[in-house]
């Protein structure tokens, strides 16, 4: 039965899989600089690794937006995403798995009458505007500095550089894609993770949540193989034709924002320093990777861009969560009452005793603390002046 479950968000990996994988080496491959085989295989194993070794950090902001705590009920937001992602794929239009899945958590939410934490909704989506953006940034800068180098180099030896470039790039960014957005694939199932820790030999712990991970980045790199073909000409070629040294600087600036946002170490260390962290936030590789198009683009005039075939795809962004997020609804409402599955369960907050007391005061929270009926608080730690209430009635 939990195989069963899990096969939903084993669907949204191999959908990402074969939407995202032209994120990383489209363009080399659209430009012949590296053949298909030789992409998939070289995404597909660095995707696991980053999956399983630096996936935890982006999957904690998507599980503090809703925290999906029914096994039926994982299985249902992944799959409408993954319904949501295969649609779009077959359209060809590169989709943001990022946003099909924030707005299928969303409508569970609205399901199951859960608390949406807005505050990680925000980072969210301040992500999704700031993500092009700097992609683009470093696309101008990284494309600067390489021009003022090339005329140096040999072009035989340039086109090796290239090739070896676009290879070693691309595998960097195979292991951020896989970092950054197995929280898309496999976060939903993390508050009903079904896998214990396991301890290998003394030497380490294989965590419940990096096995889940390892499923994920399996489902993503058979998704790169069987079908990420049919989108590589769309980012690669049909958005602006690109040469193969703007292809490696296209990808290089993808996936360092795909790190940038998933880096648990660098989050510390800005910390460490007194410096602000960057969020770590499953931001969407398909913006990352056309935002760097589009720096190039601009760095060569902008004249080169396709306008037309830019709409389409931001369209395809905008479209994505609002479908998701009502298939999701529509879905849970069939699983539950034709399947009597538990899509969702109840969850008692902990809140301070002050904190309590001021909302009730203020009726901030629909309870007058005077005309409470019951209230039946179970003090948990005297000492820092928590309090657990099972129920309060409002008066009539």
């Amino acid at each position: 039965m939990i195989l069963f479950f899990l096969s939903s968000g084993l669907l949204l990996g191999w959908s990402l899989g074969a939407n995202h994988a032209a994120n990383v080496f489209g363009t080399a491959v659209g430009t012949k600089m590296l053949r298909f085989k030789t992409a998939a295989l070289t995404c597909g194993v660095f995707v696991i690794l980053g999956a399983v070794f630096s996936g935890r950090g982006a999957a904690n902001t998507l599980e503090s937006l809703g925290s999906v705590n029914a096994l039926a009920g994982s299985f249902m937001v992944a799959l409408s995403t993954a319904f949501t992602v295969f649609w779009m794929t077959r359209l060809k239009l590169p989709v943001s798995t990022s946003q099909a899945i924030v707005g299928a958590i969303i409508g569970w939410n609205f399901y199951t009458d859960s608390l949406t934490d807005y505050n990680s909704l925000i980072k969210i989506v301040g992500s999704w505007i700031a993500c092009p953006i700097l992609s683009a940034a470093l696309a101008i800068g990284i494309f600067y500095a390489v021009r003022s180098y090339r005329a140096k180099i040999h072009l035989l030896r340039m086109d090796t550089y290239t090739r070896a470039g676009l290879l070693i790039v691309g595998a960097f960014g195979s292991f951020s894609l896989g970092a950054n957005n197995i929280a898309n694939v496999m976060g939903v199932f993390v508050p009903a993770a079904p896998f214990n820790d396991l301890d290998v030999y003394g030497l380490f712990t294989f965590t419940g949540t990096q096995q889940l991970f390892l499923l994920g980045g399996l489902s993503i790199a058979i998704g790169v193989y069987t079908y990420s073909r049919r989108v590589m000409t769309t980012v690669g070629i049909s958005l602006m034709k690109l040469s193969p040294v703007a292809a490696l600087i296209a990808v290089l600036s993808q996936a360092l924002v795909l790190f940038l946002f998933s880096s648990e170490a660098l989050e510390s260390g800005l910390h460490s320093l007194g410096l602000p962290a960057i969020p770590l936030v499953p931001v969407s590789s398909s913006q990352a990777i056309i935002g760097a198009i589009i720096g190039i683009g601009l760095a060569k005039g902008g004249r080169s861009i396709r306008y037309r075939v830019l709409g389409e795809i931001a369209a395809g962004w905008v479209i994505a969560p609002i479908i998701a997020g009502i298939v999701t609804f529509v879905a849970l409402f069939f699983l539950q009452n034709v399947f009597n599955q538990e899509v969702g369960r109840k969850t008692a907050f902990t809140v301070s005793q002050p904190a309590f007391e001021y909302a009730c005061d203020e009726d901030v929270c629909g309870v007058r603390r005077n005309d409470a009926r019951t209230q039946d608080w179970d003090r948990q730690d005297n000492r820092q002046g928590s309090v657990r209430y099972s129920e309060v009635e409002q008066a009539e």
